[in-house]
């Protein structure tokens, strides 16, 4: 079953092949529907400050500061959904998984273009979670660079 935060412009996430990154783009509404994954080209960088903002924003998820976490949301995130549309979505989707235990990173790739976003930085990151209803999740978590040259969450979904 695939939890989805967020739809994207593209369709919903789908399990990627080997060395295919996940589609990400514009988070537009919560579905819960398989999609065709889409390649970008992965591009060399250092990954830590995307993976440090990925867990910055994750503890509020987790602490269920689910406002919060808007608020520290990309500004295309915000952009493509309301603030309100955002907590009721995540409130339904992550409230059934239970409390986050341990997170292991699984993968950080680095990406220039995703289907749906605008060409930009972007660190597509999974992460296997162990919630407390759901064992074996698998988080995605995409921050890109903001143009004042933060990174922040742009895209999330659960597997």
């Amino acid at each position: 079953m695939v939890l989805v935060f967020l739809a994207f412009a593209c369709g919903t996430p789908a399990e990627p092949e080997p060395g295919q990154a996940p589609p990400v783009s514009a988070p537009v509404a919560p579905v819960v529907a398989p999609a065709p994954a889409v390649a970008a080209a992965p591009v060399a960088a250092d990954t830590a400050p995307a993976e440090a903002a990925a867990l910055s924003w994750l503890a509020l998820v987790d602490g269920g500061s689910y406002g919060d976490s808007y608020d520290q949301a990309a500004a295309f995130f915000r952009s493509s959904l309301s603030r309100d549309a955002w907590v009721t979505a995540v409130t339904g989707a992550r409230s059934p998984l239970g409390s986050a235990g341990a997170r292991v990173l699984l993968s950080a790739t680095p990406m220039t273009t995703l289907p749906g976003a605008p060409a930009g930085e972007y660190v597509v990151i999974q992460y296997k979670t162990q919630f407390a209803n759901h064992p074996d999740g698998i988080e995605t978590i995409t921050p890109m660079k903001d143009p004042d040259g933060t990174w922040r969450v742009s895209g999330y979904f659960i597997k």
